[in-house]
Parts: structure tokens; C-alpha cells; sequence
């Protein structure tokens, strides 16, 4: 039985992260380009966001008891076999795996482009993935 608590907390944590990005992240690519502090910024926030919203699947994916995951893209398929999330925030949230991986490990350096339409449209999936996560965890019964 997953622990409520335990993904209200990580929850709100991913909605700080959010807003944090939101917060920093200017109107254009362009002006991300030429602020690196800017830049490394909303790059950071982002990536702690999807981990966080990876953290949650693995933690759902564990509590009840369902097959892993063996990609970091196939925790969020996981959900949606499952119910927990839609096949479109699923699939967003996989591709969102993969600029968080470009980020964490400096993959040949973040194109900037990529970055900015992920901390701008790509936030719109980050909140899906909140509201869905949060719709699955009020609709089971109470431990």
C-alpha cells in the first residue's frame, strides 16, 4: 500500500520545483543563452522536478508491488498501464526523463532551445503528471 504522506510531501516538493523554474526562466531562449547563472538556474530546478516526479513513480511502482521499471521513460509507462497517469503525460514525462539525463550528466552541454521549451510548454506536463499522481492518491482508500 503506497504511503500517502510519503507523495503528498513529494508532491509539493515538485510544485516548489516548478515554481522555481517558472519563477526563473525568462520569456526567450535567446535570453536564457546569454545569462549562464540564469541558464544553470532553471536547467537545475528543472531536472529536480522530473526526478522528483521519478521519484514518486519508482515509489508507487514499489508500494504496490508492480513490475520495475528498467528505464527511467518505462517508470512513467508503469503509471499508465496502471492507471495512474494518461498515455499523452506518460509519454511527455518520458521524453522529460531524457532532458533531465542531458542535464544531470552534461551530456555534450544542454542545447538551450530544448531547455527553454521544457521550462516553459514542458511545465504544462509536469503539472498534468501533479494533477494525475494527486487524483489516483485521493481516490484510494485510506490506510
Amino acid at each position: 500500500m503506497v504511503d500517502r504522506d510519503v507523495l503528498l510531501a513529494k508532491l509539493a516538493d515538485l510544485a516548489d520545483q516548478i515554481a522555481r523554474v517558472r519563477a526563473r526562466c525568462p520569456p526567450t531562449a535567446g535570453e536564457l543563452t546569454v545569462n549562464r547563472d540564469t541558464r544553470d538556474l532553471v536547467a537545475f530546478n528543472l531536472m529536480l522536478a522530473v526526478q522528483c516526479c521519478l521519484d514518486i513513480a519508482s515509489h508507487v511502482i514499489a508500494d504496490e508491488g508492480w513490475r520495475a521499471a528498467t528505464t527511467l521513460a518505462g517508470a512513467f509507462e508503469r503509471l499508465a498501464e496502471h492507471g495512474v497517469l494518461l498515455r499523452a503525460t506518460a509519454d511527455a514525462l518520458g521524453k522529460a526523463a531524457g532532458l533531465r539525463n542531458v542535464v544531470a550528466h552534461g551530456y555534450a552541454g544542454v542545447n538551450v532551445d530544448f531547455l527553454h521549451h521544457g521550462a516553459t510548454v514542458g511545465l504544462s506536463d509536469l503539472d498534468a503528471f501533479m494533477r494525475e499522481v494527486a487524483t489516483w492518491i485521493a481516490a484510494r482508500p485510506a490506510s
